[in-house]
């Protein structure tokens, strides 16, 4: 009986470590491999604070995707400093939007494009779509489904090229599957490796939340590309397959 409470009370204490090295950055679920995933990159907002961009680059940092906005009126407060820092040291550059359930579809297109202003850097526009953090009054997953082609549609028109999905796993399965396979996909997997079987052909994996990145005060969100270094260079000289004319 003893051992069994020592047992369960090691298991209590290795558990609160493990945990408290995962929110410190110290260790992660999942170390993709650099010689199959070489072009790695960050994705950030405000809540990074001040970024260096040249120590981010410096670290191997190839590319940044940053948030913009939100919804049909929020613009994230340091966009515009991340946007012409990443540009300055050369990083190539997309920028997101979160996307929420409870404004119209084309209020959000045109807050994120007003709030890139102009150029949508060199990798395509990313449409956030995540049930953790958004609104709950909701109408209905057909209703987010319509309100969110509405946005897709107008991005594509002002970006020219097909926006990017970025989701979680349960924002795939709830909304997204089987009605948006046209669009190239960033799926966010930071508890297990990225499943090929589950997701097909994606683009960007978003593989840890808890990045340790030189020039980055906070924990910040890591990813990589699917391809070499030469097809990531192909993908910001001519953009995507399915680019729109």
């Amino acid at each position: 009986m003893k051992l069994g409470v020592l047992a369960l009370l090691v298991l209590a204490v290795a558990a609160a470590a493990a945990s408290s090295l995962y929110e410190r950055g110290l260790i992660r679920f999942n170390y993709p491999s650099t010689a199959r995933y070489p072009v790695r990159g960050v994705d950030v907002s405000h809540h990074q604070g001040r970024i260096d961009w040249s120590a981010v680059r410096a670290a191997g940092i190839a590319f940044a995707f940053i948030k913009a906005s939100e919804g049909a009126d929020h613009r994230d407060r340091e966009f515009d400093r991340n946007w012409v820092g990443a540009r300055q040291v050369g990083l190539s550059r997309g920028a997101y939007h979160f996307f929420t359930f409870c404004s119209p579809g084309a209020a959000q297109a045109e807050n994120f494009i007003a709030a890139v202003g102009g150029s949508f850097g060199e990798l395509p526009p990313v449409a956030d779509v995540e049930f953790a953090g958004n609104c709950r009054q909701w109408e209905s997953i057909d209703r987010i489904r319509e309100e969110l082609r509405s946005f897709l549609g107008r991005l594509e028109e002002s970006a020219r090229v097909r926006p990017i999905l970025y989701f979680t796993e349960d924002a795939h399965s709830r909304i997204l599957e089987g009605h948006f396979d046209a669009y190239p996909i960033w799926p966010r997997s930071v508890l297990l490796p990225l499943s090929e079987s589950r997701f097909g052909s994606w683009l960007f994996w978003q593989f840890a939340d808890n990045g340790r990145v030189r020039g980055i005060d906070t924990l910040a969100d890591l990813n990589v590309f699917r391809g070499a270094q030469v097809e990531f260079e192909s993908l910001v000289r001519a953009g995507l397959p399915g680019r729109a004319q």
